[in-house]
């Protein structure tokens, strides 16, 4: 019983640091229009599955809730070849250390190509970041002119 009434005082806290932050923030963001300034339509798939889950309730675009902003997280793995990878793996499994001691709770629900989606919106978050573009499929090879004489 002491452990349910502290991990409910736990979230609580969570909670109200939550809704203070967007109090204070006083900022109304309209998510398509950010979603297309921070990646293009590459982006979208990402921003919508993070709507979806719950990374919003402890991180924003902006500002450092409870975990860092999207843009802290962007701007420390803009130049890593393996954050995608990384990161994913960080979404489906959890982990503390990285940003500090607060942990960051497991979401094995999400698959590793929908974490690795939403990873690609955040790293588009990063100044200077060129977004994702789809792969395009090689052009057909040409053979070169054979000179008669």
């Amino acid at each position: 019983m002491k452990r349910s009434l502290t991990n409910c005082f736990k979230a609580a806290g969570v909670l109200a640091i939550v809704m203070g932050s967007f109090a204070f923030t006083g900022k109304m963001v309209n998510p398509t229009t950010e979603v297309y300034q921070a990646g293009g339509a590459a982006a979208l798939k990402g921003k919508a599955l993070m709507d979806k889950s719950d990374c919003n309730a402890c991180h924003s675009v902006d500002n450092k809730i409870v975990g860092p902003s999207f843009k802290e997280i962007a701007q420390k793995y803009k130049s890593d070849k393996t954050a995608v990878a990384k990161l994913s793996e960080k979404i489906i499994q959890g982990g503390a250390g990285n940003w500090g001691q607060i942990p960051m709770s497991p979401h094995p629900q999400i698959s590793q190509a929908d974490a690795g989606e939403m990873v690609k919106y955040i790293l588009s978050l990063a100044p200077g970041a060129t977004p994702a573009k789809p792969a395009t499929p090689a052009k057909p090879a040409t053979k070169a002119p054979v000179k008669k004489g």
